[in-house]
């Protein structure tokens, strides 16, 4: 029995850290933006209220493509760098954001 528990502590401690991705992902086609760019088909988590479990999240991993995410998690102390100087506004689903130089929504982490 003890040997039993020590190997779950030790896969326990040994797990990567992307253990932290939302479970829940889907497939998004591939589609052209407005500005004619194309976008790749891909996998992405589930929409939920929070980044800390998305895959371009910093410590977690795209189980799909092996990247690591580099995005600040949502009030965390990364997150207070982005914007820095603008005026922080927030959509009506929660999602904070500033307007670029064309007028363009860029969407931050949470404060």
């Amino acid at each position: 029995m003890r040997h039993i528990l020590l190997i779950f502590v030790i896969i326990l401690i040994t797990s990567p850290s992307s253990a932290q991705v939302n479970p829940n992902s889907r497939y998004q086609s591939g589609y052209t933006k407005k500005n004619g760019t194309s976008v790749q088909p891909h996998y992405k988590t589930q929409t939920n209220k929070t980044n800390h479990d998305n895959y371009s999240t910093t410590s977690n991993k795209n189980t799909y493509t092996g990247k690591s995410g580099t995005k600040a998690k949502d009030y965390s102390p990364a997150a207070t760098n982005y914007g820095q100087g603008k005026t922080i506004q927030s959509g009506p689903k929660g999602g904070q954001y500033y307007q670029n130089d064309k007028g363009k929504k860029v969407y931050v982490p949470k404060r």
